[in-house]
């Protein structure tokens, strides 16, 4: 169990960075995501590995939450957006996340970010919403591609998942990543429980 805690320091670390990466590139440019807006929460298409969602799983261990939102992730039928999103607005498309401080590595960078195209070179991907919200920034950042290149999502998304290959090496549907993660830490601290009892014992 210490080497989970000590694994998701590591990774909450690198957080922090991609954090600050992101964030400040889309401040620049203006293209920041629109207060509120919980679009890209909705989508079942987003993905995670295990060991991005192990802040998660763990500070929900110490709540005491884990077995029970492990029970309502297994009853859930068919793919969806993230679990932790609660919606404000009758479409849903208004929200917030109820987990900010634990969220993914996706989380922290979506809105504006980099990607390397078939030529391999630098492209922009930005929302829809930021695109209709603030079309001249935008157009002005594909202007700046060299000169102002913005922070490659997949490059951060490995320096999170090559802290453990075993935990970062697949991605999953966000939910299922976080069953998955929730079953490790549930294990570890059921094993670590028993090995404590037979050394009282």
């Amino acid at each position: 169990m210490q080497r989970l805690r000590e694994l998701s320091r590591r990774v909450e670390a690198v957080y922090g960075e991609i954090a600050e990466t992101f964030s400040s590139y889309q401040q620049r440019q203006g293209l920041q995501c629109r207060s509120g807006c919980g679009e890209c929460c909705l989508a079942p298409t987003i993905e995670a590995t295990v060991l991005e969602m192990l802040p998660l799983a763990l500070h929900l261990f110490d709540q005491g939450k884990a077995e029970q939102t492990l029970d309502q992730l297994g009853q859930l039928t068919e793919p969806q957006g993230c679990f932790f999103y609660q919606k404000l607005s009758f479409d849903g498309k208004q929200g917030q996340c109820t987990v900010y401080q634990q969220r993914p590595s996706i989380c922290r960078m979506f809105g504006a970010g980099g990607y390397r195209d078939k030529t391999g070179q630098t492209s922009l991907s930005v929302c829809k919403t930021i695109k209709g919200d603030n079309p001249a920034k935008y157009q002005q950042s594909l202007i700046m591609l060299q000169s102002e290149p913005p922070p490659l999502m997949m490059q951060s998304k490995e320096q999170v998942n090559e802290l453990d290959y075993q935990l970062g090496n697949k991605h999953y549907p966000i939910n299922t990543a976080l069953q998955l993660a929730l079953e490790q830490v549930l294990f570890k601290a059921s094993y670590s429980f028993e090995q404590d009892n037979q050394q009282i014992a």
